[in-house]
C-alpha cells in the first residue's frame, strides 16, 4: 500500500469547487480505497510567509493536506488525473508518496 499526500492552497478552485474538494471525488469515482482532508493549522510554503488559523490572525489561505491510500498500481494511474486537476485549476500542489502499512481494526 501507499500513501499519496497532496497539499493544496485553501484558495485553489476547480471551477467553482475547491480543488481539494474536486480531487477527493475524482479519487472516489476511480474507487481508490480512502481519502482524507486535513486542514492546516500552521504552515509556510515556497513564500516563506507563515499562516496561522490563530483567531487574532485570519488567514484565509491556509494549506490543506490530502490524504489518498490504496495500492501503487491505482496511485500511478491517478497521477494523470491528478496533473490535469492541477493544470485546469491553474493551482499549485506537493506532493508526496509513501510506503505504508494499512490494516482495518474492528
Amino acid at each position: 500500500m501507499e500513501m499519496l499526500r497532496i497539499f493544496v492552497n485553501e484558495q485553489a478552485r476547480y471551477g467553482h469547487h475547491p480543488l481539494y474538494e474536486e480531487i477527493v471525488r475524482e479519487a472516489r469515482l476511480r474507487e481508490l480505497a480512502g481519502a482524507t482532508v486535513l486542514r492546516g493549522v500552521l504552515s509556510y510554503g515556497h513564500d516563506l510567509r507563515l499562516r496561522t488559523s490563530k483567531i487574532m490572525e485570519f488567514s484565509t489561505n491556509l494549506p490543506m493536506v490530502i490524504e489518498i491510500v490504496d495500492h501503487s498500481e491505482k496511485i500511478d494511474s491517478f497521477l494523470p488525473v491528478l496533473e490535469q486537476l492541477v493544470r485546469d485549476s491553474a493551482g499549485r500542489v506537493m506532493i508526496s508518496r509513501e510506503l505504508v502499512r494499512a490494516g482495518v481494526i474492528e
